[in-house]
C-alpha cells in the first residue's frame, strides 16, 4: 500500500458533513415542540428502570444508603455531558443527535462510533424497560411468571446469562415491534401526561419516605442484621450485610455504583433527536437538555434518600421496589396503586427510548454507513420498517436473555463512550468553527492543525491512562512513593497540555449555551466517563468488545464504502423529500 493511499484512507476517516444548515431537509417539518414538550420527552424517557428497578439493584448489592453518592456523582458526571451537549447543539446548525453533531465535527469514524453506541444504548435501553415492565408486573400478580420459568429452564442457563429467560419481555418487545410496523404515533400530550403524574407520584414517594423514614437505616450494625433475620420468615430475600453503616460496601462498591447508576440518567439523547420538530433547536434543546437531568437528578437523589431512610437496604426488594417499601412501613393499601404507576411510567419510557433508537439507525443507514436497506419505507405504512424489524428483534432478544444489571452495565458503558466523544468534539468544533468561518485567520498557522490535533489526542491518552491507574490502584494510589510519582508526573503533563490547548485561538461567537472553564470541564468530563468506564467488570466489557467487534466489520467492510461522501454526495437521496435528515415518515410527533 503506498502513502497515496494511506493519506486516501486517513481521509475518509476523518471525512466530515457540511456544517451548513440544509434548508431542503429542515422544511416542511412541523416544528412544533418548545422547550416544556421536549423537557417532557426528556423526563419521561429517563425516568424508567433507573427508578422503579435500579436504584434497588445498586443500594442492595452495591453501595447501601450511599447510593445517594451514587447518583449524586453520577448525576453531576452526566450534568457535564450535558452541557458538552448542549453546546454542540447550539453550535451546530442542524437538529439532531448526536451521531449528526459528532458527524458534522470531527468526522466519519467518530461518528460512526457515536452512532453505534448510540444504537447500543437505544437498544439495551429499550431491553433493559421490557425487562424491568416484566418484572413490575410480574410482582403485582405475585411472581407467578418468574417462579414457572424459573423452575424450568435455570437449571440450563449459562452463567453469563440471566438466571431464566424472560418470554415475557420478548412478547412486550416484539408487541411493541409489530406496533410501530403499523405506524404507531407518539403522543406530546400522552408524554406531558405521563411525565407530569410520574413526577407527581415520585414527589409524594419521597416527601412520604422522609416522613416515614427513620435515620437509624442508615448507620445499621451486625446485630441489627442478625435481629432482622431472626424475625424474617424468609430469609433468602435480604441482601448482604456489608460492613453495615452508611457504606457498607466501601468505596469499590460506590465507584462501582456510580458507574451503574449512570444508565439512570441515559435518556436525553430523546431530546437531540426529537429537535427536528423543535420550533428553535438551537435554544430549546440545550435548555431542555439541562433542566431534564436537574430534574431526574433530584429525583433520583431524593428517591433513593427516601428509599433508604424507609427500609433497611438488605431489606429492599428490587423487584418491587417502591410497592414492597410502603407495605414495610405500614402503608399496605398503596401497593397495588403504586405497582400500577410503575407500570404506566415504564410503558412511556420503553416507547421513549424505541423512537429515537430508530431515528438513529435510520439516519446512518440514509448516509450509507449502515446498510441502505434498513432507510426503506414502506410504502403502504410509510414506516422505515426493516429499521424497525432489525432493532426490535435485537431488543427482544437480550430481554429474553440477559439480567436487568447486566444490562445497565452494558448500557452505561456505550453510554460513557458516547459521551466521551461528545466532550470531545465540543473541543475539536470550539477551534474547528474559527477555521472553518475565518479560514484567512489560519491560513499562515501552517502547523496550526496538526499541533492543536496532536495536544488534544495527547490529553485524552493520559487522562485514560491516568484512570486506568486509578481505578486499578483506588485503595492503594497513595500507599507507595512509585505510584504516587507517576501520578503526580501524568497530573503535571495534563496540566501543561490542557494550557497549549487553551492557547490555541478559538471561537468566541455568542451561544445560548456554551461550556463554561473551556478546555478543563470537557477534558474533566473525557476523565470522569473513561473512569467509570473502568469500573464495569471484565463481563461488561467482553459484550462490549464484541459489539465493537461487529461495529468495526460493518464499518470498515460496508460504511466507508458505501457512505455518501464516498460517492461524492453530501445530501441524501432527493427520490423520497420526506426521508431528508432522519426522519421516518409516520412517526411524526402528533
Amino acid at each position: 500500500m503506498s502513502c497515496q493511499d494511506i493519506h486516501q484512507f486517513g481521509r475518509k476517516l476523518i471525512r466530515r458533513r457540511p456544517l451548513e444548515p440544509s434548508e431542503k431537509s429542515e422544511s416542511g417539518r412541523a416544528h412544533c415542540l418548545n422547550t416544556v414538550d421536549l423537557t417532557a420527552l426528556g423526563v419521561s424517557g429517563t425516568l424508567g428502570a433507573g427508578i422503579y428497578i435500579v436504584v434497588g439493584e445498586v443500594a442492595v448489592y452495591e453501595a447501601g444508603p450511599a447510593i445517594v453518592i451514587c447518583f449524586l456523582l453520577a448525576g453531576l458526571s452526566t450534568l457535564l455531558s450535558g452541557l458538552c451537549y448542549a453546546e454542540l447543539v447550539a453550535r451546530v446548525p442542524r437538529s439532531g443527535s448526536a451521531y449528526i453533531y459528532c458527524y458534522v465535527t470531527v468526522g466519519q469514524l467518530c461518528a460512526f462510533i457515536i452512532g453505534w453506541n448510540l444504537i447500543l444504548s437505544f437498544v439495551v435501553g429499550t431491553a433493559s424497560e421490557a425487562r424491568a415492565w416484566s418484572i413490575a408486573f410480574d410482582s403485582l400478580i405475585g411472581n407467578h411468571i418468574s417462579q414457572s420459568f424459573q423452575g424450568t429452564f435455570s437449571l440450563y442457563m449459562p452463567y453469563f446469562l440471566a438466571r431464566h429467560p424472560d418470554f415475557f419481555a420478548l412478547v412486550l418487545v416484539l408487541l411493541l415491534t409489530g406496533l410501530l410496523v403499523l405506524g404507531l404515533h407518539e403522543s406530546v400530550m400522552l408524554n406531558k401526561v405521563f411525565a407530569g403524574l410520574n413526577l407527581s407520584i415520585l414527589s409524594f414517594i419521597i416527601v412520604s419516605g422522609f416522613i416515614k423514614g427513620d435515620p437509624h437505616n442508615w448507620k445499621l450494625t451486625e446485630q441489627d442484621y442478625k435481629l432482622n433475620t431472626s424475625a424474617s420468615t424468609d430469609t433468602s430475600s435480604l441482601g448482604p450485610l456489608g460492613a453495615g453503616g452508611f457504606t457498607p460496601f466501601g468505596i469499590e462498591g460506590i465507584l462501582h455504583g456510580i458507574a451503574t447508576c449512570v444508565y439512570a440518567f441515559d435518556g436525553f439523547d430523546v431530546i437531540a433527536t426529537t429537535g427536528v420538530e423543535a420550533r428553535n433547536p438551537q435554544r430549546s434543546i440545550p435548555i431542555s437538555i439541562v433542566i431534564t437531568i436537574l430534574i431526574c437528578f433530584s429525583v433520583y437523589v431524593g428517591g433513593s434518600a427516601a428509599l433508604t431512610l424507609m427500609v433497611p437496604y438488605y431489606q429492599i426488594h428490587p423487584e418491587s421496589l417502591l410497592p414492597q417499601a410502603f407495605l414495610d412501613v405500614g402503608w399496605g393499601p398503596l401497593k397495588y396503586i403504586l405497582a400500577v404507576i410503575t407500570i404506566c411510567a415504564l410503558s412511556s419510557s420503553l416507547l421513549g427510548t424505541m423512537f429515537p433508537m430508530l431515528r438513529v439507525i435510520y439516519t446512518m443507514a440514509e448516509d450509507g454507513l449502515l446498510f441502505r436497506r434498513l432507510a426503506q419505507i414502506h410504502t403502504r405504512t410509510q414506516t422505515a420498517i426493516w429499521t424497525i424489524l432489525a432493532s426490535g428483534s435485537l431488543a427482544a432478544v437480550m430481554a429474553l436473555l440477559f439480567e436487568l444489571t447486566d444490562l445497565a452495565d452494558l448500557m452505561s458503558i456505550g453510554t460513557l463512550l458516547a459521551y466521551s466523544l461528545v466532550a470531545f468534539s465540543v473541543l475539536v468544533l470550539r477551534w474547528a468553527v474559527l477555521r472553518w468561518v475565518w479560514p484567512e485567520v489560519l491560513m499562515s498557522l501552517s502547523s496550526g492543525s496538526s499541533l492543536f490535533s496532536s495536544t488534544l489526542t495527547l490529553a485524552v491518552l493520559l487522562l485514560t491512562v491516568l484512570s486506568l491507574i486509578l481505578a486499578l490502584l483506588t485503595s492503594r494510589v497513595f500507599s507507595g512513593l512509585p505510584v504516587y510519582m507517576t501520578v503526580a508526573v501524568l497530573l503535571l503533563l495534563i496540566i501543561g497540555v490542557t494550557a497549549i490547548i487553551w492557547r490555541q485561538p478559538q471561537s468566541r461567537s455568542p451561544l445560548h449555551c456554551k461550556v463554561l472553564c473551556w478546555p478543563i470541564l470537557p477534558l474533566v468530563s473525557i476523565f470522569v466517563n473513561a473512569y467509570l468506564m473502568m469500573q464495569m467488570n471484565t463481563r461488561t466489557w467482553v459484550q462490549f468488545g464484541l459489539w465493537m467487534g461487529i461495529g468495526s466489520v460493518v464499518y470498515f467492510g460496508y460504511g466507508i464504502r458505501h457512505s455518501l461522501g464516498e460517492n461524492n454526495d453530501q445530501q441524501p437521496p432527493a427520490s423520497n423529500p420526506q426521508m431528508l435528515d432522519g426522519h421516518i415518515p409516520g412517526d411524526e410527533l402528533s
